[in-house]
Parts: C-alpha cells; sequence; structure tokens
C-alpha cells in the first residue's frame, strides 16, 4: 500500500494549527487567571498594615508603612512601630502572611541544621539539680506573647519539677520618659508599649507571686482579650473568670509595684536583657529555636537528672513561632 504523503500533510497542517492554537489560548487564560488573583503590592501593603493594627496591635500602637517590595515571589512589607522597623511577607494572592524569611536550605540538611541549632542550645546550659528557666517579656509585645503560648504547656507538664518564671523586660527614659510611658517621676521603670502595658507587667507579677498556679492562665486569657491599650480597665473581668483574687492583685499593685520592678530591673541588669522574648535557662541565656519542643527539651537538658516528664510529648495550639523580638 503506498502511502501519499501530500493527503496527509493536508490533513495534519489544520490540525495541528488548532492544537496550537488551543494551547496558546488555554495558557493566556491561565496567565489571565493568574493575573486576576494577583493583588496590587500597594494592596496587599495596605491589607497587611490594616491587619497589624487591628488583630495584633489592637490599638496599642500604630503600624506605619515604610515601604513595599517584591522578592522571590511574595510582597516584602517593611513597616515601624513606635521607631522600630519590622517585616512581614504576604503571597500575591493576599491570603497568607508571615513574619521571617530566610533563604531555605537545601532538604537534605534542613532538619539536621535544625537539630543540630537545638543541640548546641542544650549543650550550653548548665545544670542543676532543679533547672530554672526566666522568660522575659513585655506583657503586649507580640513575639513575648508567642514565647509565652509555646512555654505553657511546658510549665504545666514539669510544675513542682522546674521553675519556670515569668519576668518583665523594664526600661528607664523610655522615649524621653514621662506618665505615658513610666510608673515614677524619675521614669526609671517604663514599658515600650506604654502605661497600661506597664501596670500589666505588675499585675501578672503579682498574681505570679500570690496566685502561682493561676499566672499562665491569666498570662494566656490577657493576651486574647484585652490589650495595651485597654488593659487597665479590661483585667479584672479577666481575673475574676478565672478565679484570680482581684483584691489581693490590686493591694499588691498599690503597695508592691515599686519593689518588684526594682526586682526585674535587677535581672535585666544581671542577665543583659534587652527585648522581649529573651529566655534564661540556669543563668544562661538560651539562644535555641522557639518550639514548644525545644524549650521543654532545653530546660530537661538543664537538670543533673531529667525527672520521667522530660520523656513525654507536649502539646499547645501553638508549636512553634518564627523569630522576631521588641527592643
Amino acid at each position: 500500500m503506498k502511502i501519499d504523503l501530500k493527503n496527509i500533510k493536508k490533513v495534519l497542517i489544520p490540525i495541528l494549527v488548532v492544537i496550537i492554537l488551543l494551547l496558546i489560548a488555554g495558557g493566556l487564560y491561565y496567565l489571565d487567571q493568574k493575573k486576576k488573583n494577583t493583588i496590587s503590592p500597594d494592596k496587599a501593603a495596605a491589607r497587611v498594615i490594616d491587619f497589624i493594627n487591628k488583630s495584633l496591635l489592637k490599638g496599642q500602637a500604630t503600624a506605619v508603612l515604610k515601604s513595599v517590595s517584591e522578592e522571590s515571589g511574595v510582597y516584602k512589607i517593611l513597616f515601624t512601630v513606635e521607631g522600630q522597623e519590622y517585616t512581614f511577607y504576604n503571597t500575591k494572592d493576599g491570603k497568607l502572611v508571615f513574619t521571617s524569611g530566610g533563604a531555605m536550605p537545601e532538604e537534605s540538611t534542613q532538619e539536621a541544621q535544625a537539630q543540630e541549632q537545638q543541640n548546641s542550645s542544650q549543650t550550653n546550659i548548665p545544670k542543676k539539680d532543679k533547672a530554672r528557666a526566666l522568660l522575659f517579656v513585655m506583657s503586649y509585645c507580640p513575639y513575648g506573647n508567642q514565647a509565652e503560648e509555646l512555654m505553657k504547656p511546658v510549665a504545666e507538664l514539669l510544675k513542682g519539677k522546674a521553675d519556670i518564671e515569668l519576668h518583665y523586660v523594664i526600661y528607664a527614659n523610655y522615649q524621653g520618659g514621662g506618665s505615658q510611658y513610666c510608673l515614677d517621676k524619675d521614669n526609671k521603670y517604663c514599658s515600650m508599649h506604654g502605661i497600661q502595658e506597664l501596670n500589666q507587667d505588675v499585675r501578672e507579677l503579682c498574681v505570679q507571686k500570690y496566685q502561682k498556679d493561676k499566672i499562665w492562665d491569666f498570662v494566656k486569657a490577657m493576651n486574647s482579650g484585652c490589650s495595651a491599650g485597654n488593659a487597665d480597665s479590661c483585667w479584672e473581668n479577666v481575673a475574676k473568670g478565672i478565679g484570680i483574687d482581684v483584691e489581693r492583685v490590686k493591694i499588691c499593685q498599690k503597695n508592691e509595684a515599686i519593689a518588684l520592678l526594682e526586682q526585674e530591673v535587677a535581672l535585666n541588669k544581671k542577665y543583659g536583657i534587652t527585648g522581649s522574648p529573651q529566655l534564661v535557662i540556669n543563668d544562661q541565656e538560651y539562644n535555641g529555636a522557639r518550639s514548644i519542643e525545644a524549650y521543654k527539651s532545653s530546660i530537661c537538658a538543664g537538670f543533673n537528672q531529667a525527672p520521667e516528664e522530660c520523656s513525654q510529648a507536649v502539646q499547645g495550639s501553638a508549636t512553634t513561632t518564627p523569630s522576631g523580638s521588641c527592643e
């Protein structure tokens, strides 16, 4: 049988043309849809700043946009809060926002590097019969609040086995001093996010001193229910809801605030505390990962003989957080 190449070409060429046109049309449709799902840099920045102000800062301060640019397929949004610069990232469809970015290590080494970081942090921790961990925060620093969320289940697991305490970052003459930030006329006791944050620091110290079993529940409830803009009027209902002796806290705040803050300043100086959060385990600053398991493992590494609780897995609503700090 003889094949007629001319006839085949006459049939195939139109078909190939149609296929090519369909592929081009499909590609153009995909690009058009992708374009439709992409928001502009300015719109992304505006939405992120609005999210930060309404959902994170909640009136305690104001985020101000500095710049927005494209980096590795996402929008990089720089902004300032009270003179401090921060970075958030937003996907081009505007659906995902995250607070840290960096070059990804090779997949084969990523897990090993994370484990190496954790092991290195644990190696440097001195050992004691009873481990002691001091978590320094500001009561309304978002990064400090994230660290509190991670430490809460660890503190509950190791209750009675390790001394795990909350402490606070205190500045002198912050922003030039004054009643907006400072408790005293000499401006020795001030807080970054304002006087209501400092007052809340004191209240949490009072709860930790007189009703220590309530401190982590109190902190979590205050983080979600109040802000540095309304803490002074908001805290009582929160405290009553979890069984805290409100009158005892008021008396403590009135009579012991300066003494408690003096102790915090002394601890800040002793451990070189400059921002929130910072964790000190057995007098050694911890610089490892921020995760529930990393916190637990590192505190457990501080025992001469770790209790059996250290072998238990810990669950929490947040398992890890990105790096970042208020300072």
